[in-house]
């Protein structure tokens, strides 16, 4: 029969017709309803219908108010296809077979109800396969596939709205951006499940450990006091700081965490304020902050709150937004353009986001983005536009202008309270990223200079000559350098490059380390011949540095290759080793060639007492060290005064 009806079911049938296969299926189904397309509309389109008079049509058996997220009854009336379902009813279960029929021109589903008891599903084992397919099914629906815990999805069907007594935390992991850019992403995917790990450890079973997003986790604690919840949280955080990621020993992970107590609002409400707590937290970074905790006073809440300017001429939406941001920002505000510069100016990056309108006397609001854009504040301080002005050239013309969102009036508080949040946590968390990669390749190129200068150092110990050389030629040459693109642009050098070659500079000599201690340290003048092997360590150098071969294609190895090969070399031609000319001596090996000239006659030698700096600039001027770049003795006369001050 079942066969036959699938067949007719888009015939149309009389109302006569089906109120008979009503009565035939009622002797095989527990229930057996017609739903028509109009109610199945109704239902769609008001999914929280809570009138009484006509609820929806799932209430009269499902004690349902509001339609399925799954509702296969509205998904038959639109394909027209019979459909098959699993339903829940406490720890009963149900089989619901949907049906569609034209009855006299109109659209109807017929669904079938079985209630699935031990005398339907007499196989034990069936029972227990189904169950456990059911389980598998929901934990791979509600488990983030990387960290095992509850995800987003989870949080947002059956956890957001509901009311609730519980502690609500919010978790940021610490520099996580860092791990992925530095480490790779495995790294950083490794950090993540160390942390959903250990918070897992640290709850119950009945709590509940959600990957709200990204690097964040929030955390439910059911049924606990304000002191149980705050011990809770510092435990988390003292257990997730003590974890070791035994591939990636350089990751110390350290958390922000914020939390509330949910009573009388909705979990939603409570996740906004423990967002909030958690943000102020990452600002001192790595500490734990509880509302209303006596650890932290108001007046230290309110010192790392973040600023928020409010620019609009209207007192009533300035009030609104303030109202609604004041209880966790510090509010400035300004009724036009020109104030609001005013506010930049005394802020500055103080000024954590505007939030701004675009009709405005004085000075409106593009002119304002257009101040900003000139003075580089845009890339600093994020723009919020919140206008009533909402066509779409305005739209596009502010978004080219550089603003991170624009939002229309009438506008959702909610909504824009957390679109301030979200955007004033991606730009501090750009901010501390710039620091940090800043201070990390600070301490990198530091680290690089000690070793050369370490390296050179310990050649000049040799050659009998003080360590202040190589310090010496760095400064020397970056001055050159400088000078020199300051008055001509015939050289194509930026600024890393004036730091590559000053760095450089420190391996002029390391073809001395080849250089016999008898010739090197003689302490007259040298004869013809020792005056030949001397000249080697130009090649010696530079042969050094060839030979390295895990570096080819470095540009620091090929500058310093060129500066140890030829700063010998000499304007006119009359150098060694290759007797280069003019430009085809590469301007860093020329700069350094000055600069250790300059330097070698203002210290003591063993073969010599010091000059002067007026006469060694005399000696080098008047070529009695061999010819040199006009340009750059140019340079060195502009310096003088200068180098004087600095290499005393």
């Amino acid at each position: 029969m079942y066969e036959e009806d699938i067949e007719k079911s888009t015939c149309c049938y009389t109302m006569k017709q089906i109120e008979e296969k009503m009565d035939d299926y009622g002797q095989i189904f527990d229930i057996v309803r017609l739903i028509d397309e109009e109610r199945i509309s109704r239902m769609e389109n008001n999914c929280d219908n809570q009138d009484p008079i006509d609820p929806c049509p799932c209430y009269s058996f499902w004690k349902k108010n509001k339609q399925c997220t799954n509702c296969i009854t509205a998904k038959t009336i639109k394909d027209k296809r019979q459909r098959v379902k699993i339903e829940f009813s406490g720890t009963d279960s149900y089989q619901v077979i949907s049906r569609y029929y034209n009855i006299e021109g109109k659209n109807y589903v017929m669904e079938l109800v079985n209630h699935m008891d031990n005398g339907t599903l007499k196989d034990e084992d069936v029972c227990k396969k189904l169950e456990s397919k059911i389980v598998s099914y929901k934990e791979k629906l509600y488990s983030d596939a990387l960290t095992g815990v509850y995800n987003r999805r989870f949080y947002e069907e059956n956890v957001k709205n509901s009311k609730i007594n519980a502690g609500i935390a919010m978790l940021d992991v610490d520099d996580f951006k860092l791990y992925n850019d530095s480490l790779g992403h495995i790294a950083g995917d490794m950090a993540l499940c160390a942390c959903a790990d250990t918070i897992k450890n640290c709850i119950r079973k009945s709590d509940q450990a959600i990957r709200y997003g990204g690097d964040e986790f929030l955390i439910i604690i059911y049924d606990v006091t304000e002191d149980e919840f705050r011990k809770k949280l510092m435990d988390i955080q003292d257990a997730v700081n003590k974890t070791v990621i035994p591939e990636y020993s350089k990751i110390q992970l350290q958390v922000s965490i914020g939390g509330v107590i949910c009573t009388d609002e909705t979990v939603a409400d409570a996740v906004l304020r423990a967002d909030s707590l958690m943000y102020i937290a990452k600002n001192r970074k790595n500490i734990v902050i509880i509302e209303n905790d006596e650890d932290v006073t108001k007046e230290e809440l309110d010192e790392i709150k973040q600023q928020v300017l409010i620019v609009d001429d209207a007192i009533l939406n300035r009030e609104l937004l303030s109202e609604m941001l004041g209880n966790d920002f510090r509010i400035l505000e300004a009724s036009n353009g020109v104030e609001c510069v005013e506010k930049l100016k005394e802020y500055g990056t103080g000024i954590s986001i505007v939030l701004l309108d675009m009709v405005m006397p004085v000075m409106d609001g593009y002119e304002v983005l257009d101040y900003m854009n000139k003075n580089h504040w845009i890339d600093d301080i994020p723009v919020i536009v919140i206008s009533g002005e909402d066509s779409e050239s305005y739209v596009r013309k502010a978004y080219e202008m550089g603003v991170s969102d624009y939002i229309s009036r009438p506008f959702d508080v909610k909504v824009v309270y957390q679109r301030v949040i979200n955007t004033i946590k991606l730009y501090a968390k750009q901010r501390r990223l710039i620091r940090m990669v800043t201070d990390q390749i600070y301490r990198r190129e530091n680290n690089n200079k000690i070793l050369i200068s370490i390296l050179s150092h310990i050649v000049e110990f040799r050659n009998g000559e003080s360590g202040s050389h190589v310090i010496h030629i760095n400064k020397l040459t970056d001055m050159l350098l400088k000078e020199l693109v300051g008055i001509t642009d015939r050289y194509d050098i930026t600024g890393d490059d004036i730091e590559l070659i000053a760095t450089a500079s420190a391996l002029h000599d390391i073809g001395k380390i080849g250089i016999d201690d008898a010739i090197l340290n003689k302490p007259g003048r040298l004869t013809d011949e020792e005056f030949e092997v001397m000249k080697t360590h130009a090649v010696i150098g530079a042969r050094m540095l060839d030979d390295l071969d895990a570096y080819k294609g470095e540009k620091l190895l090929e500058t310093a290759w060129q500066i140890c090969r030829w700063h010998h070399e000499r304007y006119d031609g009359n150098g060694y080793p290759d007797g280069l000319k003019g430009d085809d001596i590469p301007i860093s090996a020329q700069v350094v060639s000055v600069a250790d000239v300059y330097d070698a006659l203002t210290s003591d030698r063993v073969y010599k007492r010091a000059f002067s700096h007026e006469k060694a600039m005399q000696m080098i001027l008047d070529g009695e060290c061999g010819q040199f770049n006009p340009v750059l003795l140019q340079c060195l006369v502009n310096i003088q005064d200068r180098i004087k001050a600095g290499l005393d």
